[in-house]
């Protein structure tokens, strides 16, 4: 067994703190590498908290992880000792299914594995433990290249926020003469404009905060739009062909669904902690779709590096020392944050 560092919450209502722990050895086909960053997502905290359901304790969260391949393993053929590499949201599926076969293991029928809150029902069926952590071992199925043109640490949140993001703009062929309507500027939302833009949509963020105008516009938003303002909403209604929304509080879908043309579809990747109240007439009138989107499968992500190391495209972030934590989760309950924190591991 591997000799791990990392943070853990070791119940629901204790705050992290450092705890060691041990990570499998390194398998025929699988890769080693030592974490230098991981981004800090708000799925961490839901989780942590058991917001969604009950978690597995004690649990190191992150699963947007950076860093350099120490060890591999003899079978291992697309990775090499010193190689930069990443991990998402998943380790392992069943690779069997429907929806594996197709690339889209994130919607394994079987279930897939979480990075961390879950277990690998497919190897050891131990918990696994994610990247507040010093070290990981993958299979290198699930390990992601990382290209040298890219700031490291910008790139983590590319695993989770990025391709979260990306997947669904892809997945609906958004692009030149769609007009595209951001829900939220936050972690999520920041990557959504940068996508947007760079697949040649008209961009326009919705947003309850005057003072995010700035920085949509700096983003590349050709549009901001102020929710809270009854004469910019109306001036809205009925005119975007997508709403992506990245709102993880309760929220109005009726009042965004207004916002949309007939046919239109407002996509969630956002995930409140509470059931959405959608009126039938809201979906109904203008045969508009509410729908959902998860993250993308492996290969997915990977042509996810691949675009934004070719147009440089980063994630906006705030690098912090591990020990600082849960200030951020306090700062980040409160959108005082742009876009994202990141954790430099050196400091654990």
């Amino acid at each position: 067994m591997i000799a791990t560092k990392g943070y853990a919450a070791q119940s629901p209502t204790t705050a992290l703190a450092p705890w060691d722990f041990e990570r499998r050895e390194v398998g025929p086909h699988d890769v080693q590498f030592d974490i230098l960053y991981c981004g800090v997502c708000h799925s961490d905290l839901h989780q942590i908290r058991d917001e969604w359901f009950e978690g597995i304790f004690p649990m190191v969260p992150g699963h947007e992880i950076v860093g350099k391949v120490v060890k591999v393993g003899d079978k291992v053929t697309r990775f090499k000792v010193g190689d930069l590499a990443g991990t998402g949201c998943m380790v392992d599926s069943c690779r069997e299914c429907t929806n594996c076969k197709n690339n889209q293991e994130q919607y394994c029928e079987n279930g897939n594995v979480q990075t961390y809150n879950g277990v690998n029902q497919y190897t050891d069926g131990m918990p696994t433990y994610g990247g507040y952590s010093d070290t990981i071992v993958v299979n290198e199925d699930f390990v992601l290249h990382i290209s040298e043109k890219l700031d490291l640490a910008a790139t983590a949140p590319l695993l989770c926020a990025g391709i979260t993001t990306y997947s669904p703009l892809r997945h609906w062929k958004v692009g030149k003469g769609h007009k595209l309507a951001v829900l939220g500027l936050g972690g999520l939302g920041h990557m959504a404009v940068k996508f947007g833009v760079a697949f040649g949509a008209d961009v326009t963020v919705l947003s309850t905060s005057p003072n995010k105008k700035e920085d949509a516009e700096k983003l590349g938003a050709h549009h901001f739009v102020v929710t809270s303002d009854e004469t910019q909403l109306k001036s809205v209604k009925g005119s975007f062909d997508f709403i992506i929304d990245t709102v993880s509080a309760p929220h109005d879908f009726a009042l965004y669904l207004s916002l949309l043309k007939t046919d239109g579809t407002h996509i969630c990747v956002g995930i409140p902690t509470e059931p959405a109240q959608i009126p039938p007439f809201s979906i109904v009138d203008g045969r508009k779709s509410l729908a959902g989107s998860s993250i993308g499968g492996i290969k997915e992500t990977q042509e996810m590096l691949d675009f934004c190391a070719e147009h440089n495209i980063i994630s906006d972030i705030e690098l912090i020392d591990i020990k600082d934590i849960q200030q951020a989760y306090d700062r980040m309950v409160k959108g005082d944050v742009k876009y994202r924190f990141v954790i430099d591991m050196k400091t654990l």
